[in-house]
């Protein structure tokens, strides 16, 4: 008779505290996310401050519900994970805090997870993962390209060097008076524009895989800011395009030379940004000869339900962290040299 495995996880690397129940390392039961974007709205981006204080005050009512939702108690547990890094320190040490105590008041052991694993990882939602594979990885911290060699074996072949691809979507939805998070707003008004004003597309033709968007970003600011200053008049649903087709392009290219160099079945997109309409369309369109997988968008997001299903590979892998566990803001994947 075999018994099941359940894995209570837990996320707070940002701006959403989050928890949930992975069962068997493949059914979730539960996925609790108290998000605080109303919040940090009015300052047009997070507030690490803030982001902290929030934390505190819903971190025990999320993991009363993510049980409750699952039907399970702390007795059924097999392991409690948890995000320690990449993210905000204040806040990463918020949910690692509740992880350690929890693990500690009820006898279980604790799995260390790495962010950026975890949204990958959220790819096994959709199906098993076969190995290896290649990961295009895009969110408002990061933008980078990785080679998963085995289960839990991430290596980095190309980062951007400058801005993530989402936090410059923030920028520049900032700029243009659009409402904080600003992603979906952009790409929902590239789909009524046309790409009418020529921005940039950094290293685009660079053999490397390495990412840069902040001329692309300084491009799209001069542009606004001098029309402004001309009393001209720009047509916003052209700008987004313009921007996005910008982007697109970009990642489009440099995953397809990933794609040569390291060929795989499989690519992975996720992160923030995978919930973008225009990107999941030009990787339908572009990208043939691999299969692609993208999580659904509840787990494109910050959530701790991705944070299981990388927790599920550790725990099968034995790689567990003793209480001493530290949060680490700037976690990062192997790099893997060109």
């Amino acid at each position: 008779m075999t018994t099941d495995q359940y894995i209570l996880a837990i996320e707070s690397s940002c701006d959403e505290t989050s928890v949930a129940v992975l069962k068997n390392g493949k059914e979730l039961l539960s996925n609790i996310i108290a998000s605080q974007v109303e919040s940090h709205k009015r300052f047009g981006g997070v507030v690490p401050e803030v982001a902290s204080r929030h934390h505190v005050e819903v971190i025990t009512t999320c993991i009363e519900d993510a049980l409750s939702e699952a039907g399970v108690v702390a007795s059924d547990l097999d392991a409690v994970a948890v995000t320690y890094g990449p993210g905000l320190v204040g806040a990463l040490l918020v949910g690692m805090a509740a992880a350690k105590a929890f693990a500690w008041a009820h006898g279980l052991p604790l799995i260390p997870v790495n962010h950026m694993a975890g949204h990958l990882m959220a790819a096994r939602e959709v199906e098993e993962l076969e190995y290896p594979l290649l990961a295009l990885l895009v969110s408002g911290g990061h933008t980078e390209l990785v080679y998963v060699t085995a289960p839990g074996e991430y290596h980095i072949v190309g980062e951007t060097r400058d801005d993530a691809v989402g936090e410059a979507y923030d920028k520049v939805g900032r700029v243009m008076g659009l409402t904080y998070p600003a992603g979906r707003e952009i790409d929902e008004l590239a789909h009524k524009g046309q790409d009418v004003y020529q921005f940039p597309r950094a290293m685009i033709k660079e053999d490397h895989l390495e990412f840069s968007f902040s001329g692309l970003k300084s491009a799209f600011i001069n542009l606004h800011h001098n029309a402004q200053q001309k009393g001209e008049d720009l047509v916003l649903e052209d700008l987004c395009a313009s921007f996005q087709a910008a982007v697109l392009d970009i990642l489009l290219a440099k995953t397809k030379k990933a794609l040569e160099r390291y060929p795989v079945n499989t690519l992975v997109v996720a992160g923030g940004v995978a919930a973008n309409q225009g990107l999941r369309e030009r990787l339908a369109e572009e990208i043939r000869d691999v299969k692609v997988i993208i999580p659904p968008l509840r787990l494109c997001g910050d959530n701790a339900g991705m944070i299981a299903y990388a927790a599920a590979v550790e725990y099968d892998k034995g790689n567990f962290a003793s209480l001493d566990l530290n949060a680490k803001p700037s976690l990062a994947f192997d790099y893997l040299e060109n």
